[in-house]
């Protein structure tokens, strides 16, 4: 297909439409009350803002879980979030019915080294200030590693560690801090271990449903029945193996069990939000967010 016909379309009805509120989401024929829809700005890593907010409202998504704009990925950093240009951020996205569901920190808190650990802290301090100014729930971190010159045990204390100083950072200022399953730290075990040691109300999870399964193959019904209780936010995206290795394919299309996961999800009352994490940025090889994200929101609708 021609990409560059694909995107001037795109931006085109996205203009005609911007004006409006956003479109519903997944309609309520059932009784059933509808998911709320986010996707990942890493999904999207050469849009502007207003392109990110555009799509948005013509797919009918309530939220944008922004990691990076344009390729900035310290969101600090970004023009939207200066102080000229903060306020207008935050009325764009209001103007349209959206909301901004989650800053994606970078930050790691496995490290022992005092160094990198203030580093990664101290980021994680920066997103905070800035979700409370904009009104945004929840900032994201890693556990991330369980480097083989630590002992688990050890590794997993400083993680909890940091947990417990980013939410005594963010206490009273509506931010939470979520722990994504990721990286070396994605058995439900040890996620409810380090939940449970942390204890705080401003503390949770983002289930990455594939993070997790693509590697302890335990089943979404497993998972949520152990985390449940700490789950806020979830990440979706598919994909299929090939000689050992994933290849992100749109969803429905891979061997994720997300049926299973969305099924567990609703009876269980979640009420946060399901955000598609399309890794562009990392594999710009994948197909184009102008295919990607359209196809998630209608996709969760039919699995819906």
């Amino acid at each position: 297909m021609n990409v560059g016909n694909s995107r001037r379309d795109f931006l085109a009805t996205a203009t005609s439409l911007f004006s409006l509120c956003f479109l519903p989401s997944i309609a309520n024929t059932k009784g059933i009350k509808k998911p709320l829809l986010a996707f990942s700005t890493l999904g999207c890593p050469k849009w502007s803002f207003e392109e990110i907010v555009k799509c948005a409202v013509v797919n009918g998504y309530d939220g944008i879980e922004i990691r990076g704009i344009m390729g900035e990925m310290y969101l600090p950093k970004c023009q939207e979030f200066s102080d000229l240009r903060i306020s207008e951020t935050v009325k764009l996205i209001k103007n349209n019915n959206l909301k901004i569901v989650d800053l994606g920190t970078s930050s790691k808190l496995h490290h022992a080294d005092i160094s990198k650990r203030k580093i990664n802290l101290d980021e994680a301090k920066r997103f905070i200030d800035l979700a409370a100014k904009i009104e945004c729930p929840n900032i994201r971190v890693f556990p991330d590693d369980l480097p083989a010159d630590q002992k688990q045990e050890e590794s997993i204390e400083l993680i909890i560690k940091g947990l417990h100083e980013l939410s005594e950072y963010a206490k009273g200022s509506s931010v939470n801090v979520l722990l994504e399953s990721h990286g070396k730290v994605v058995k439900s075990d040890m996620l409810y271990q380090i939940m449970e040691s942390v204890e705080k109300p401003n503390v949770g999870l983002i289930w990455d449903v594939f993070n997790m399964w693509s590697v302890t193959k335990e089943t979404p019904t497993e998972v949520h029945k152990k985390l449940q209780k700490y789950i806020k936010h979830i990440h979706l995206k598919d994909a299929v193996f090939k000689d050992g290795k994933e290849q992100y394919v749109l969803l429905g299309e891979g061997e994720a069990p997300i049926k299973e996961a969305l099924l567990a999800l609703r009876e269980g009352d979640f009420q946060g939000y399901y955000s598609f994490e399309w890794e562009k940025m990392w594999h710009p090889d994948i197909q184009e967010p102008e295919i990607a994200i359209p196809h998630f929101s209608k996709k969760i609708k039919d699995y819906w």
